[in-house]
């Protein structure tokens, strides 16, 4: 078996079945079909049953009521391309090398669907993948294929426009989360479960901008009061918000100049609630698909989110940053057979963390490289041993030069946000009594000694996962950096105020 680097971290890399890792099988576990449902850029708390004040999601809300709710799920990095290689490798970024949208997959990369057609299941992957946009060629794991170049189109974009079915060119025929849908349910009428278990990979374009709502959706919350969602007021330099965080509100990704917009952050909001919808219309007909079949009740289902979104909150859209509604997605998952419904799973769990899941589910061992661990027992062993920390890395992209590289810890209570190659403060959070992380800590002495030590905690996990070199992209695309002058786009936000004295400081210097 040949060894690839990303990084300075050996994984193996294969070619065939035969030179894959080890995943010894698990004794006394039946291997299960597995469902696994992906959205883009879907919101943790954007479901009827996380509290959504008018959402409908009434076959996610059933996923929640039949199975288990997992409150604090997380991305290792919140931006499409790394989250879905963590998802496929169970892997922190920093080590399977696909660091932001445009650096394609390393050369022999192992993706978790692999040991399952090893172990005999019938494996298919129908959305975006997203992983290097230059072409839409099947990947390795999959037998059955459907998908599309880079971010895909709601609609068909012109009458030539084509999806990858197999190999074969075809037209995309509607609105693409229906069509992927029928595409699933279609190719799940055609398994035999009785003579091979099943792993179907359904991956969504929605919620993603330009958000679309299906034609039947449009409109419906016109008239939503969305007072509230945050504005930003409480962003101060006197409350010590870095500096970045407050320029970047006139920019892309700012809620002053919304993907440099007029349309303003209440019109995209509605938009994208109702592309929501869609998504759970989807997900209602697979679980009645799987009902249809017989083989509900013993099908894991897990539904997620790639990354989180910012809707207002420090006064931000989109994700990339390291803030709660950035890092934080929608976790669902159900198998009546293995546990009973309305369990709350409180423990932080992450996307390095569905690999080794399923293939739990699977009955076989994770591979011993993977980061992530399987948390199939949670529901019924809620006890059971667990990470302390969650790693959290961002890289500085040129497309959006906004947002800088950043590293996170995010703990059960505090978080601890540092950055690099930048002129500002850092961050330090405590969650429980401050859960809008509008209250930096770093420059209370009080909280010195957390702040040492979380910091020394991150780079110890750095170090030990091999990322402590910053990797680099030739720039690709166009650079979204501009800002709007009627927004005070000309002026430049103060610093924050503990980076500021009155006195010299050196009282040495002549």
């Amino acid at each position: 078996m040949s060894l690839f680097s990303i990084w300075g971290t050996a994984i193996p890399s294969t070619a065939i079945a035969a030179e894959l890792p080890p995943t010894p099988k698990r004794e006394g576990v039946t291997p299960r079909n597995v469902v696994f449902i992906l959205t883009d850029d879907h919101r943790y708390d954007a479901m009827g049953c996380a509290g959504h004040p008018f959402l409908e999601t009434p076959h996610l809300d059933s996923i929640a009521e039949n199975g288990a709710y997992v409150k604090n799920a997380f991305v290792t990095t919140s931006l499409c391309s790394p989250s879905r290689a963590s998802i496929l490798t169970g892997l922190y970024t920093h080590k399977h090398g696909v660091i932001d949208n445009n650096r394609a997959v390393p050369q022999g990369t192992l993706f978790f669907p692999q040991y399952l057609q090893r172990a005999g299941y019938a494996t298919a992957f129908i959305g975006k993948w997203h992983m290097g946009g230059h072409h839409d060629d099947p990947r390795p794991g999959f037998d059955h294929w459907i998908s599309f170049r880079g971010q895909g189109n709601y609609l068909p974009p012109g009458p030539k426009y084509t999806l990858n079915v197999n190999g074969e060119r075809v037209k995309q025929k509607g609105y693409i989360t229906d069509e992927l849908t029928d595409y699933a349910v279609e190719w799940l009428d055609a398994q035999k479960p009785d003579d091979q278990p099943f792993f179907l990979y359904l991956s969504h374009k929605a919620v993603h901008s330009n958000f679309t709502p299906a034609e039947r959706h449009e409109g419906r919350y016109a008239d939503e009061d969305l007072g509230f969602l945050p504005r930003g007021d409480d962003l101060t330099a006197e409350n010590n918000t870095p500096r970045w965080v407050r320029d970047q509100r006139n920019s892309w990704h700012g809620i002053d100049f919304s993907y440099h917009s007029a349309r303003g952050l209440d019109y995209l909001y509605r938009r994208y609630c109702e592309s929501v919808l869609a998504v759970d219309d989807s997900v209602g007909r697979v679980l009645n698909k799987l009902k249809e079949m017989g083989v509900h009740d013993e099908t894991l289902v897990i539904y997620m989110g790639d990354n989180g979104f910012m809707w207002g909150e420090h006064g931000l859209i989109d994700k990339r940053v390291s803030y709660e509604e950035s890092i934080r997605v929608p976790m669902l998952m159900q198998c009546p057979e293995l546990f009973s419904g309305g369990k709350q799973i409180e423990n932080v769990i992450g996307n390095i963390d569905v690999a080794p899941t399923i293939l739990h589910a699977a009955g076989l061992s994770k591979p011993a490289y993977m980061d992530g661990r399987s948390f199939l027992q949670m529901p019924t062993d809620p006890d059971m041993s667990w990470r302390d920390y969650f790693l959290y890395v961002y890289y500085w992209e040129k497309n959006f030069p906004q947002t800088p590289t950043q590293f996170a810890l995010r703990g059960d209570r505090f978080k601890y946000i540092t950055y690099y190659g930048l002129w500002d403060t850092d961050e330090l959070y405590d969650l429980t009594v401050d859960p809008t992380e509008t209250n930096n800590l770093i420059h209370d002495p009080d909280y010195s000694s957390v702040a040492k030590e979380m910091e020394e905690r991150l780079y110890a996990m750095l170090a030990e996962k091999g990322g402590m070199d910053i990797p680099m992209n030739q720039p690709a695309g166009r650079s979204n950096n501009k800002r709007w002058a009627k927004r005070d786009g000309q002026q430049a936000a103060e610093f924050p105020a503990a980076m500021v004295v009155e006195e010299p400081l050196n009282k040495q210097a002549n």
